[in-house]
């Protein structure tokens, strides 16, 4: 199986469309090409960035994509909530789990990274996903924005924390152990015989071959932005309503550990 690396002719100017980058970038991630245009980029609009995300990424939705860019403006206007505005990742789990449904954007360097399999929950669905939860136990996948924390070895091997920053949506994601982990079951030719793919215990796992460098790519910060269209989380979320302060609640509460073992 091979990733989707994205060539140079798919590049896109979309540093100057980070008008949300009001915290500084962490001195761990160097970017001195984002301050130039910091304070022009402030007065820039979520269309405008949803707009280019779409050409960059032609095979993703453009309404989930000016979704993401709203939730992760929201976001990063509350820098307690800890996002990092030079990546951002999109699922999209209306699509079935047969395609590609998760995108990866270096938005510093001007790049889609990834296009990429992901999995869901055993009883989120079979190739559709169809239910979500933020219960312990339920083995569904969360729905909301969440941000990439730190990575631990576990029983999934290399994997990634994630923070949700959604109350009652994904905000007990560190507790249930939801990370982004490799796993076998996400093979896209055995998808094609089986009609499906593999399916997690709630975790969005992707390809063992891909698994490492995607994480490391999101890690530390990356904004990731869960998709579906859930009229209940669609009227209630903080983040898409612009609510931007109601989220940093989770951040503040969240769990500095959580379990070791994700699914």
């Amino acid at each position: 199986m091979k990733s989707f690396p994205i060539s140079a002719g798919r590049r896109l100017a979309l540093l100057p469309l980070l008008a949300v980058a009001a915290p500084a970038v962490p001195a761990s991630h160097p970017a001195p090409s984002l301050q130039p245009v910091a304070s022009s980029a402030a007065r820039l609009p979520e269309a405008e960035l949803a707009a280019r995300l779409a050409e960059v990424a032609p095979a993703a939705s453009p309404e989930v994509l000016k979704l993401a860019a709203r939730a992760m403006s929201c976001a990063l206007r509350d820098p307690a909530l800890g996002v990092d505005p030079r990546r951002l990742g999109v699922i999209d789990y209306s699509r079935p789990s047969t395609e590609p449904r998760m995108w990866v954007f270096d938005l510093a360097r001007s790049q889609l990274l990834f296009e990429e399999w992901v999995a869901h929950g055993r009883n989120t669905g079979e190739n559709l996903a169809k239910k979500f939860s933020n219960a312990e136990g339920s083995y569904m996948t969360s729905l909301g924005a969440f941000t990439a924390q730190e990575t631990y070895m576990g029983g999934n091997g290399y994997s990634l924390r994630l923070r949700g920053l959604e109350p009652g949506f994904n905000d007990r994601a560190r507790e249930r152990a939801i990370v982004i982990h490799g796993a076998p079951y996400v093979n896209p030719a055995a998808a094609k015989l089986q009609g499906r793919l593999g399916r997690s215990l709630g975790c969005p796992a992707v390809r063992p071959q891909v698994a490492r460098k995607l994480i490391d790519t999101l890690r530390d910060g990356t904004f990731l932005f869960a998709y579906y269209p859930d009229r209940e989380w669609l009227q209630r979320s903080r983040l898409l309503s612009g609510d931007c302060g109601g989220a940093a609640s989770v951040a503040a509460h969240s769990k500095a550990a959580g379990p070791q073992i994700g699914s």
